[in-house]
């Protein structure tokens, strides 16, 4: 895990996923706009998780940015 990553909190964001749409996950963890990319990553050498939902649903997605199953959280904020 680079040292750049900040964990923007430290439990998970829910967010309702609808199929074909694209989200940008942030992974610097600088972003206004958690869990998602606002272009805050420039500089540290770190770069957005684009992912393409498969179906409608609703996922968790790491605020951690310390998750093994990026972009989603499996539970590593515990750990913390």
């Amino acid at each position: 895990m680079s040292e750049d990553v900040v964990i923007a909190q430290k439990n998970p964001y829910k967010v309702e996923m609808k199929k074909g749409e694209k989200y940008f996950w942030c992974s610097c963890g600088r972003s206004a706009k958690q869990p998602f990319c606002d272009g805050s990553h420039k500089g540290t050498g770190l770069m957005p998780m684009v992912v393409t939902a498969e179906e409608d649903k609703t996922a968790w997605m790491c605020g951690c940015k310390h998750t093994k199953g990026q972009p989603f959280c499996d539970g590593t904020h515990s750990k913390l």
